[in-house]
């Protein structure tokens, strides 16, 4: 055949969307996916981690990251975005730490953070005051507590489940989830998040968010949210929540 090879815009043309995430991470791919529009491909690489979910396992993924970034679509001009897609991962090695290594590494990218994400979700929602229900134990929640203090919001509740790691994460119930983040919430809360990726916050969000009259922003759900934000991607999506309805 001698015709001229044609090109189109390729199969995502609206967006490409990278994420790293946690190496035992077994919920991101499927509920990112689900929230995706039409049009946004996702792609996603790995960062090491220790089975459990402790402090130390969480601040040694740093050693990991640079590894990671080198083999997430290194050879790609079309990637738009890269996040680090670990809640906790982000405010024990540093959120600006992780979001300036991805800057330097690919300065050609919008570099962000799940934390980013939940950051900008607040923000949107006009939320300062923020009940936060984890899958954590004391220290991580500590931690976090501080991150958000430090960011100026007030955390008027925080409670974490002390789940060992991701398999036990995945594996507690959307129904047991919706009532344990609604035992967290305090009427003065403007907001609840439930923080951690590998809970299945996204199936309760529009339930809980109905049954507490307030915003509720999961860890999946708004970092693909930011993400889709950073591409230049405005849909406004049913289904997942306040955020993603009017913002």
């Amino acid at each position: 055949m001698n015709a001229a090879i044609r090109y189109d815009d390729g199969p995502y043309p609206r967006a490409r969307i990278a994420f790293l995430c946690v190496s035992n991470a077994g919920l991101t791919e499927g509920e990112m996916h689900a929230m995706a529009p039409a049009g946004v491909g996702l792609s996603f690489g790995r960062v090491p981690m220790g089975t459990a979910c402790t402090r130390e396992n969480l601040a040694g993924m740093e050693g990991g990251l640079r590894d990671a970034l080198d083999s997430l679509l290194p050879g790609r001009r079309d990637v738009d975005v890269i996040c680090y897609n670990c809640t906790a991962g982000s405010f024990v090695i540093g959120n600006d730490a992780v979001r300036g290594l991805i800057a330097r590494t690919r300065p050609d990218v919008a570099a962000t953070t799940l934390l980013d994400g939940v950051t900008a979700a607040l923000a949107a929602l006009g939320a300062r005051r923020v009940a936060i229900a984890t899958a954590y134990d004391a220290e991580v929640n500590e931690l976090e507590r501080r991150y958000f203090e430090s960011a100026g919001h007030d955390v008027v509740a925080l409670q974490g489940l002390a789940l060992p790691d991701d398999e036990t994460m995945n594996r507690v119930s959307p129904r047991f989830l919706a009532e344990y983040a609604a035992a967290v919430d305090r009427p003065e809360a403007d907001a609840v998040f439930i923080s951690c990726g590998a809970l299945r916050s996204t199936a309760i969000i529009e339930e809980l968010e109905a049954r507490l009259g307030k915003p509720v922003i999961g860890s999946n759900q708004a970092s693909l949210w930011h993400c889709l934000r950073l591409a230049g991607v405005q849909d406004r999506i049913a289904g997942y929540g306040t955020l993603f309805r009017q913002h």
